[in-house]
């Protein structure tokens, strides 16, 4: 997982004169270098001297945009996007995905394509995960968002969702632990990476170090389609927990033991929730959020909150709200069953990752932190 993802032709690319999408063209290219650092950095970049970059994931539940500029170690984020468009919805029953959340989709994306036409974007990787491999018309899908809305999505397989994960979220592990389990737990799939320390040298973001990773074909809206997510009783909760449980098993036995030294690091709408809802926030709000921490004991806490409001507690949550009220519970079995197999006393909690992740791989590959 050493090696840098292709981060070129990714937009629907009609030039200047054309008709759709985003003409790319490709950033200068300098020799990289290992380079370290923090996410967030007072210096910014020349203006003109690198290109306005966008980052797209394009997942089961959620559709979310970023725009960001170089800056001296990391990147400054100039726009933004997200929106909940159940992409996912029943194809874990129907194997498709369906006309109205390719609707939702259509409509979500148009507005990343203007947001990014607007910013004056000429670099960007646009991804496509669970939903679309899972789906048996994820190509076609593909196809019908090139010619309707002009932007070209990838597909990316587990194992680049899972990289892309470690590298958004690295910045985010204590520089005196011995790594982090990271997660990711999604709308189809979550993926598990247990991590080195990181060697902090140079500049820019630091790299993770990925000593093991796995990606489960589970996911919130998988799990809450299955099993139910507006009534929850505890019977049913731990029978959600007991299948992720099988599913960690193999992993978890692998890469389980020695955790001395380390701390769980998440990243998903589950970790933020509950953070939001132990912080009791009035509406949520990401910079009380992100790099949070969260003891053992006080996730504990938050869950059996959460088993004990009623459906229309969760809705009028300001840190839940109506279109996750469905999916919170099943969030929470997920993240249950990974404290079981990886028992660390602390998590942190980070509201960054795939779109980060994609943005540090093309600003690496394009040698914007180099020192030359």
């Amino acid at each position: 997982m050493d090696q840098e993802a292709d981060t070129t032709g990714l937009l629907g690319t009609t030039c200047p004169g054309g008709t759709k999408g985003v003409c790319e063209h490709p950033a200068p290219r300098r020799p990289e270098h290992a380079d370290t650092g923090a996410m967030a950095a007072p210096a910014t970049a020349a203006p003109g001297r690198w290109p306005t970059y966008a980052a797209l994931d394009l997942g089961t539940n959620n559709c979310r945009l970023l725009v960001a500029r170089p800056t001296g170690n990391g990147f400054r984020v100039i726009d933004a996007f997200s929106r909940i468009i159940r992409l996912g919805e029943g194809v874990s029953r129907s194997g498709r995905i369906g006309e109205a959340a390719i609707g939702r989709a259509v409509e979500a994306l148009a507005v990343c394509r203007d947001k990014m036409r607007a910013r004056g974007v000429t670099r960007a990787r646009l991804i496509a995960t669970e939903a679309c491999r899972a789906a048996e018309n994820g190509a076609d899908f593909q196809s019908r968002i090139r010619d309707l809305v002009g932007l070209d999505l990838e597909i990316v397989d587990r194992r680049t969702e899972a990289e892309l994960a470690a590298t958004g979220c690295t910045p985010l592990m204590d520089p005196g632990s011995r790594g982090a389990i990271l997660f990711d737990i999604g709308g189809g799939s979550s993926e598990l990476v247990r991590l080195g320390r990181s060697v902090v040298a140079g500049r820019g973001p630091p790299k993770p170090v990925i000593e093991g990773w796995v990606s489960l074909p589970v996911g919130v809206v998988t799990l809450a389609e299955r099993f139910g997510g507006v009534t929850v009783d505890r019977g049913t909760f731990d029978d959600m927990v007991a299948e992720v449980g099988r599913a960690l098993a193999d992993f978890s036995g692998r890469h389980g033991g020695d955790l001395g030294g380390l701390h769980m690091l998440g990243t998903s709408g589950t970790v933020t929730t509950i953070a939001g809802v132990h912080l009791a926030l009035p509406r949520y709000d990401r910079r009380r959020v992100d790099g949070c921490w969260l003891r053992a004991h006080e996730i504990t806490a938050v869950i059996d909150r959460l088993m004990a409001m009623s459906y229309q507690d969760r809705v009028d949550n300001p840190c839940i709200g109506g279109e996750r009220a469905d999916l919170v519970l099943a969030g929470c079995a997920i993240l249950e069953a990974i404290r079981r197999a990886f028992p660390c006393p602390r998590l942190r909690v980070a509201d960054r990752g795939l779109r980060e992740g994609i943005l540090v791989k093309m600003m690496r590959a394009d040698g914007v932190w180099d020192r030359g």
